[in-house]
C-alpha cells in the first residue's frame, strides 16, 4: 500500500511541475538571455522582481523568444527533476513519518504552491546544478573545434575584436576577401567560444581558404580564449570606448582584455589597429610585432587611409590610399562616416592577402548594410527608417544621430529606449545623448519611463519642446505614436533596442 501511495506522490509532483511549465519557461528564457550564468540571472532577479515574481507572467511583447537549444532542453529537464524531487521527497517524509496520507497531501500541495511562486529560484538553483555538466560538455565541442583548426595549415584565420564595429567589419572583410578566396564568416554575432565552436564544428569544411572570426568578451580572459580556439593570423582593433563597464569596470581593463588578441598572434601574425581611436593607438604603440594601422587622421604616420571622403544619406566615397603610393577611388553604400573606419580595416586585412587595390574597392562596392547597424529601409507610405536597433553606446549613438543629420528632406524622428551596460557612466551617457538628439531631431519617442528619465532632461536643457516627446512602454506603442506624426520623406531612427531582460 505505501509503495502504491509513494509512488502517486511522485506523479503527482511530476504532474504538478508540468502543470507549471509556462512559468518555468519565462525564467529559463530569462537565464537563456543571461548567457546561462546563474550569478547573472540571480541579479537580474534582485533587480526585476517584480516581472520574476509576477502570477500573471510576462504579458509585455517578447523581441526574442525562448530557443530550445541542446542546452536549454537540458536545464529544463533538470529543473523538472529538481523541483520534482523537492516536491515529492518531504511529501513521502510526511507520510513515512506520520503514516498519514492527509499530511503528505498537505505538505505536498503547499509544497506545489511555493513552488510556482519561487520557480525562478528553482531554475537559478538548476542553472547551478547544471554548470559542471556543460562546463564538461562545452569543453568536447571547444577541443574538437580547436583541433580542426590546427590541422588546417592552409586556413587563413581573421580575428576581430573591439567595444563597437566588429560585426559590421567581420562582414566587410568576409566580403572584400569573396573577391579572390572561399570565406567562411561566423553568422550575425556569434562571438563566444561556443559560438565558434559552433560555427568551425558544424560549417567549416575543406574549401574554405579564410575563416574571418569575430570575437567577443564582457570580462578579462575571454579574448584570449577565443583566440586560442580560432588561432588568427590577422588580428584587427576595431575600437575601444566605454561598452559593458558594468562588468568591465574601466577602461583599462577593456583594453587589456582586447589587446589579448594581438598577444595571441603567432610570430609570423599581423595586427591591425584603428590608430584614430586614442586607446588602440597606446596599444598599437608598444608592439612589436607586424602591424598595420589605418584612420582618416595624421595620415603620414598610416599604413592605410581614406582621403576625399563625401558621406551622403545615400552612402560615401572617398579615395583609398596606402603608404606605398597605391590609390583608388571607392564608393559604399554603408552609411556614415565611421563605416569608413570599418572599410579601411577589411582593405587591411585584403591587403596583407594579397588582394589588388582594384579588388579592394570592387569588393568594397559589394559590402552590403548589415541588419540593425544603420540599415536604411523605404517603407510603404514613403517614411525612411534607419534600423540601428543593434547595442548603442556613446560613440554610436553621435555617428547615428551624424547619419540622421545628413537627410535633408522631411522630419527627423528618433526611438530610444537608451544605452545600458554603462555601469556608473550610464545616466550621465544618457543626459549626453539626450542633449545630442535635441541638437538633430524634430520629435523624439522614448521607450520605457524609468529608464529614458536622463534622456529626457538632457532634451529639456536644449530647450526642445516638450509636446514632441513622447513616453511609450514598448516599441508596439512606439510604432502606433510613430504612424500618428508621420508623413511621406519622414526619417525616423530607430536607435538601440534593449533585450526582454532590460525591458521595464
Amino acid at each position: 500500500m505505501s509503495l502504491i501511495i509513494i509512488s502517486v506522490f511522485v506523479l503527482a509532483s511530476i504532474l504538478s511541475v508540468q502543470l507549471m511549465n509556462k512559468r518555468t519557461k519565462d525564467s529559463l528564457h530569462m537565464v537563456q538571455l543571461e548567457g546561462y550564468l546563474a550569478d547573472h540571472y540571480l541579479k537580474w532577479l534582485s533587480m526585476n522582481r517584480k516581472k520574476a515574481y509576477s502570477l500573471s507572467g510576462n504579458e509585455s511583447p517578447i523581441k526574442k523568444p525562448l530557443v530550445m537549444t541542446q542546452r536549454a532542453t537540458r536545464l529544463y529537464r533538470a529543473n523538472i527533476i529538481i523541483s520534482a524531487a523537492l516536491i515529492a521527497l518531504p511529501s513521502i517524509l510526511g507520510y513515512s513519518v506520520t503514516n498519514s496520507v492527509i499530511l503528505g497531501i498537505v505538505i505536498m500541495v503547499i509544497l506545489i504552491a511555493a513552488l510556482f511562486y519561487y520557480q525562478p529560484i528553482i531554475m537559478a538553483l538548476s542553472a547551478m546544478v547544471m554548470k559542471p555538466i556543460e562546463d564538461n560538455i562545452n569543453m568536447g565541442y571547444y577541443r574538437a573545434a580547436q583541433n580542426k583548426v590546427k590541422s588546417r595549415d592552409d586556413l587563413e584565420v581573421v580575428g576581430i575584436t573591439g567595444s563597437f564595429g566588429k560585426t559590421s567589419t567581420k562582414f566587410i572583410v568576409g566580403t572584400i576577401l569573396s573577391q579572390r578566396f572561399n570565406v567562411l564568416n561566423t553568422p550575425e554575432s556569434y562571438n563566444t567560444p561556443m559560438g565558434l565552436s559552433k560555427v568551425i564544428n558544424n560549417d567549416l569544411s575543406d574549401e574554405h581558404e579564410v575563416f574571418v572570426a569575430e570575437m567577443g568578451a564582457k570580462t578579462i580572459g575571454e579574448i584570449r580564449e577565443v583566440a586560442q580556439l580560432a588561432q588568427p593570423r590577422i588580428g584587427i582593433l576595431t575600437s575601444i570606448g566605454p561598452v559593458h563597464i558594468e562588468t568591465f569596470k574601466n577602461i583599462d581593463n577593456i583594453m587589456k582584455t582586447k589587446y589579448e588578441l594581438i598577444e595571441e598572434l603567432p610570430t609570423d601574425g599581423v595586427a591591425v589597429f584603428n590608430y584614430d581611436n586614442e586607446y588602440i593607438k597606446k596599444l598599437a604603440d608598444k608592439t612589436f610585432k607586424e602591424k598595420m594601422l589605418y584612420g582618416l587622421e595624421n595620415v603620414e604616420a598610416l599604413d592605410m587611409y581614406a582621403e576625399d571622403i563625401i558621406v551622403t544619406e545615400n552612402g560615401s566615397e572617398f579615395t583609398l590610399k596606402d603608404k606605398e603610393g597605391n590609390s583608388i577611388r571607392c564608393r559604399t553604400r554603408l552609411l556614415g562616416r565611421h563605416n569608413i573606419y570599418n572599410l579601411l580595416a577589411g582593405a587591411c586585412a585584403s591587403k596583407i592577402l594579397g588582394l589588388s587595390f582594384e579588388e579592394i574597392s570592387k569588393g568594397i562596392e559589394k559590402v552590403e548594410p548589415v541588419e540593425h547597424r544603420l540599415n536604411l529601409i523605404e517603407s510603404a507610405n514613403g517614411v525612411i527608417i534607419i534600423d540601428d536597433a543593434f547595442n548603442s553606446n556613446p560613440v554610436g549613438t553621435k555617428a547615428a544621430l551624424d547619419v540622421l543629420s545628413q537627410f535633408k528632406e522631411g522630419r527627423k524622428i528618433i526611438v530610444t529606449p537608451g544605452m545600458i551596460e554603462l555601469g556608473e557612466m550610464e545616466e550621465s551617457a544618457n543626459h549626453e545623448f539626450g542633449v545630442n538628439i535635441g541638437k538633430v531631431c524634430d520629435y523624439v519617442i522614448l521607450v520605457g519611463e524609468q529608464r529614458t528619465r536622463p534622456i529626457y532632461k538632457g532634451l529639456m536643457d536644449t530647450s526642445f519642446n516638450p509636446a514632441n516627446i513622447f513616453v511609450v512602454n514598448n516599441l508596439q506603442e512606439a510604432t502606433e505614436e510613430i504612424g500618428k506624426i508621420t508623413k511621406p520623406r519622414d526619417v525616423v531612427l530607430f536607435e538601440n533596442d534593449l533585450p526582454d531582460n532590460y525591458s521595464e
